[in-house]
């Protein structure tokens, strides 16, 4: 079980329907393959998650694969092509962004 994953017992969302949730998800993301020019680094200092967190939370989640192939599906493509092709060069302003968002994440 994930440790980090909050505590959602009575949460509403948890009656959504999976299906739903699904398609919910997929859309997501597929819009953030679409949108390449939101950097990792900078979802990770506004929001405390990127692209290779949806990665990971799909593995816990129960996903077979890998953590190269949940990150590969999550991208589109393979990280190492993502990356070469993608990813722009990290500021320590963005570094130190993504700090301080990391501390406001939950951990229960």
């Amino acid at each position: 079980m994930d440790t980090n994953a909050p505590d959602t017992a009575g949460d509403p969302l948890d009656e959504l329907d999976d299906a739903v949730a699904a398609v919910a998800f997929r859309r997501l993301v597929r819009h953030l393959r679409h949108r390449h020019d939101a950097q990792n680094i900078e979802l990770m200092g506004l929001a405390g998650f990127c692209r290779n967190c949806l990665a990971d939370w799909i593995r816990d989640a129960g996903y077979a694969g890998d953590k190269a192939q949940a990150r590969e599906l999550i991208h589109g493509m393979p990280q190492e092509e993502w990356k070469a092709t993608r990813q722009q060069p990290v500021t320590d302003a963005q570094i130190a962004a993504m700090e301080e968002s990391l501390k406001k994440n939950r951990v229960d």
